[in-house]
């Protein structure tokens, strides 16, 4: 194990020998773009269809997140209420009655003797587990990420992320059910869960072994890569841009001070594990959700007149886009690509969370997890694109699909106003002062995300490294660097590498969602066949 500990540090030790040297952002760009570009480059690799490139990777997650929804008969509306019950604990006579023996386990080839209740294993409960996962989505993409799919493919490219966000709950539901069915339990009742062992489980459950390693191998490298840097420089850096900003910093150690402060406070948490993680979770995400939802529905209320006039250009737009858009094809890849980005439906990120729960039914959590993407993508996201569409409309001072930049509009006087900055300008049109909230707001979103990813990707290091003391703190250091290297540099590389590695996971997740997605039906079978029988009781 040390060997393979030493092998992958000496991966990220540029960044830790030559910071002495140089400024943390130098080292950055220098040692990581040329290594980002070309990884961006390989992951968002194009095909050519109807004269336009689209992403391979977009094709594999439209594909699987459609056969997906026809396939469960559409769980975005038949299985809503559901999750909803589901999550209140309206079922939790169900799920946590005394068992001797689970069936489940015997098929899955445990031993009889070690078979015991389900309900036992798992450390949270299904709202934290969901509130866990939803930290790890709802994030910095709810808020800067609208701005750029509205910047790059106008209004209607809303409509495309609502549709995605939709039928991404299915994907949702199918890796999280896969999650808890495969997970593994350590001696000491620790949950470790997540694709690389639903990859490696359920595909030896079907003669498919030494596949089901490989993919669960490169699943589990690229969800290290990806706390690293999506789920974790990309948060520290957008956090310490905001405050500078807000507090008026300047100098060129602010951002290496903010994040030192953070990593101080994110390594207070993560140091809990998983229990304490979600406990700070659940307080934090509705907290947030709730001052930035009611921010919102403040300037939609404001605007009610225009709400009518906001939904015609997402439909008008989404079908018949404006000039310069590339069509009603390109306006499709944005909002896809974007909620993408956001709900992270197909990474299976969040399977690694929802694993953790205490159930007896794998199907119990996957119909929570479909909550997932219609929190984030279908309400948060679309509450911000209409804040953004009601800033722009009446004065049309923004010209949409911008080639210069696609992460910028551009006003009335020619100045160009990124992503996090258009929508804290938005909601201050309305809530004058408001950017002063939406800075805390970011902080708190960004901070969740880290926390939330520190331990996806501590699963995954376990996975690849053993279970033991050195390699948990060793894991643990590195992230705490990394929430410092992101506050203190620039992000042209950083975003290059991070956004590519979170996309890269769908490449080895989706091909075992669709190899393994049929014990989905038997397990939501299964969890709906008892709910029933309760009830006539």
């Amino acid at each position: 194990m040390l060997k393979k500990l030493a092998l992958f540090t000496m991966i990220f030790s540029p960044l830790l020998g030559t910071s002495q040297e140089k400024g943390l952002d130098e080292v950055i760009n220098e040692e990581f773009m040329p290594i980002a570009t070309w990884w961006e480059n390989l992951v968002l690799t194009s095909v050519p269809i109807a004269g336009y490139n689209i992403p391979f990777v977009l094709i594999l997650l439209v594909f699987g997140a459609t056969l997906f929804t026809v396939y469960f008969g559409f769980p975005a509306i038949s299985k809503f209420k559901l999750a909803i019950n589901t999550v209140r604990g309206k079922y939790d006579e169900i799920d946590h009655h005394s068992v001797e023996k689970s069936e489940l386990n015997i098929i899955d080839g445990d031993l009889v003797d070690t078979i015991k209740d389900e309900s036992k294993e798992g450390e949270v409960s299904h709202f934290q587990a969901l509130a866990t996962a939803v930290s790890g989505t709802v994030g910095l993409g709810n808020i800067a990420g609208v701005a750029v799919a509205i910047a790059v493919g106008g209004p209607g490219a809303t409509f495309w992320m609502i549709v995605c966000g939709l039928i991404g709950m299915s994907t949702k539901m199918v890796e999280c059910t896969l999650g808890v069915k495969y997970r593994d339990v350590g001696e000491d009742g620790t949950v470790y869960g997540g694709p690389m062992y639903y990859l490696k489980r359920g595909l030896e459950s079907q003669n498919m072994a030494v596949f089901g390693k490989v993919l669960a191998g490169i699943f589990a490298i690229l969800c290290v890569g990806a706390s690293f840097g999506g789920g974790n420089a990309f948060q520290s850096n957008q956090a310490a841009v905001q405050i500078v900003s807000m507090l008026g910093l300047a100098g060129g150690a602010s951002g290496f001070i903010i994040g030192v402060i953070m990593a101080i406070l994110v390594g207070i948490v993560i140091i809990g594990g998983i229990k304490r993680i979600a406990k700070i979770t659940e307080k934090i995400v509705p907290f947030m959700a709730i001052i930035y939802v009611i921010a919102a529905l403040i300037i939609i209320f404001s605007n009610f007149q225009h709400i009518g006039s906001a939904f015609e250009l997402i439909f008008k737009g989404a079908f018949t886009p404006m000039a310069g858009l590339g069509g009603v094809l390109g306006v499709i890849i944005v909002g896809f690509q974007r909620a993408a980005f956001s709900n992270e439906a197909g990474a299976g990120s969040a399977a690694i969370a929802h694993s953790a729960v205490k159930t007896k039914y794998p199907a119990s959590e996957g119909v929570v997890a479909l909550l997932e993407p219609f929190i984030d993508t279908v309400v948060i996201c679309t509450m911000t694109a209409l804040v953004i569409i009601f800033f722009n409309m009446d004065v049309g001072a923004f010209d949409y699909g911008n080639s210069q930049n696609s992460a910028v509009l551009i006003n009335a006087t020619g100045e160009y106003i990124g992503g996090v900055d258009l929508t804290s300008m938005a909601f201050d049109s309305v809530l004058p002062g408001f950017s002063y909230i939406l800075t805390i707001a970011i902080i708190l979103f960004a901070f969740s995300t880290m926390i939330s990813w520190s331990y996806y990707g501590l699963q995954s290091w376990k996975y690849l490294f053993g279970r033991g003391k050195t390699a948990d703190i060793l894991y643990k250091l590195l992230f705490l660097v990394f929430v410092v290297i992101g506050a203190s540099a620039t992000l042209d590389a950083v975003i290059k590498f991070s956004d590519a590695m979170i996309l890269a996971l769908v490449f080895p997740n989706m091909i075992g969602l669709v190899l393994l997605f049929p014990k989905v039906k038997e397990e939501i079978n299964r969890y709906v066949k008892d709910i029933k029988t309760i009830k006539v009781k």
